[in-house]
């Protein structure tokens, strides 16, 4: 439904093929750091060098976000995004790349993104119509996994047939098509009841929203503490080398593993209309996401392992396009960039955080232990959230259709 509208399907094919190449090179380079230092910990800095530049950009992205044609700053941080990964396959087919030059690439290249994804997430409601909304979330939560499917396959078989270096060069390419795409969209965007400027106000307007509304801050505390806890990603490079020993295809299809079943999921879920009881669907899921990674760091079958990450992509789809949907209609469109800042800081800072958390706690336990307790810690943290957030637990969704 939402795909007819022009501008929405630019956008969706454009994002297509950027993350595509994105997490292609997401795959390259946990494995180039893995080749370069042979280090559990050297992988959970990956981590802190993406969230760091989300700490002390993501406020002014969602300002900016609420404050300038939406489209133009996605345009110059896609740019910005192009200029950080062509400086990865220079330095990288030159021989001069070592650890540090990556991490404080794709530093610049979350700043970048810190400014991006607020204005991505918050145009979506102003290129389809309210009713078609739900579908657009499932759409774009879709793509975002099919990218993620293909992405690793693809970056696997490349890496080792032409090297690391080509996937940067793929993924400087693909961001072309979300800048084409941007150019060509003709949408006006809508004006907010308030003019928004770069100000303290500003950013404590957005704050003091996300904390008079439970049920958004909730979801986002649940969001953080699942990704925090269960950051097995990360550690991936370490299970197909060391422990399930398939090399790099094998890493890719570690990778797509969750996407494959969050797609799966994702059509399913789209298709059943409006569901009650959405609190407990989006608290069991999380529970479902949890148990799976236990399961996956007890695993030493490489074909058991890509069945327990598909289940951990089916309960991450479902909790996140609940959650995504109920922030996004609950929250005005002059407020939407800075509800999505903040969010950030959760949904971001949970897995990069928690990349840290797991590149200690493998260094230290090793790499199965750690995957074990980070599952052990998501179920708990769940069933805290479930109650001392009786909101959370208790939400039908009939809440949000009589609010919008």
């Amino acid at each position: 439904m939402a795909l007819r509208y022009r501008d929405f399907r630019l956008l969706w094919l454009g994002l297509l093929i950027s993350r595509i190449g994105s997490e292609m090179q997401v795959v390259a380079v946990s494995w180039h750091i893995y080749l370069l230092t042979g280090s559990a910990l050297s992988l959970g800095i990956i981590g802190l060098a993406r969230f760091i530049p989300t700490i002390f950009f993501s406020f002014l992205g969602g300002i900016a976000a609420d404050s300038i044609e939406k489209k133009w700053v996605m345009l110059v941080a896609q740019i910005s995004m192009i200029t950080s990964s062509l400086a990865l396959a220079i330095t990288t087919l030159s021989g001069n790349i070592n650890p540090l030059i990556i991490y404080l690439l794709i530093g610049a290249n979350s700043a970048a993104s810190a400014f991006e994804t607020p204005a991505r997430q918050s145009i979506v409601p102003q290129l389809v119509p309210k009713k078609h909304f739900i579908n657009a979330v499932s759409l774009n939560t879709t793509m975002w996994h099919t990218a993620i499917v293909l992405g690793p396959s693809l970056a696997g078989f490349t890496i080792a047939f032409l090297g690391v270096g080509s996937i940067y060069i793929i993924n400087t390419i693909s961001f072309l098509a979300v800048i084409l795409a941007l150019i060509l969209m003709t949408t006006k965007e809508s004006k907010g009841p308030k003019d928004v400027s770069f100000s303290l106000s500003s950013l404590v307007e957005g704050v003091s929203f996300v904390r008079r509304k439970p049920i958004i801050y909730s979801t986002m505390l649940l969001d953080f503490f699942a990704t925090f806890f269960s950051s097995a990603t990360v550690l991936l490079p370490i299970f197909a080398k060391d422990i399930l020993m398939v090399g790099p295809a094998g890493l890719g299809l570690l990778y797509a593993a969750p996407s494959i079943g969050a797609v799966a999921a994702s059509i399913v879920f789209s298709s059943l209309g409006h569901v009650k009881n959405q609190g407990k669907i989006l608290l069991g899921a999380v529970i479902i996401y949890g148990l799976a990674t236990i399961l996956f760091g007890i695993s030493r079958s490489i074909y058991l392992s890509i069945i327990f990450l598909a289940i951990t992509g089916i309960g991450d789809i479902v909790s996140t396009i609940i959650r995504n949907t109920i922030r996004q209609l609950i929250t005005p469109d002059y407020l939407r960039g800075r509800m999505v800042s903040v969010n950030m800081i959760f949904f971001m800072g949970g897995p990069q955080l928690g990349e840290i958390e797991a590149g200690a706690v493998a260094a230290f336990l090793g790499t199965p232990a750690s995957v074990v307790i980070g599952g052990i810690g998501t179920v708990m943290a769940t069933l805290l959230l479930a109650y001392f957030v009786p909101v959370l637990r208790n939400y039908q969704g009939d809440e949000l259709l009589t609010s919008v």
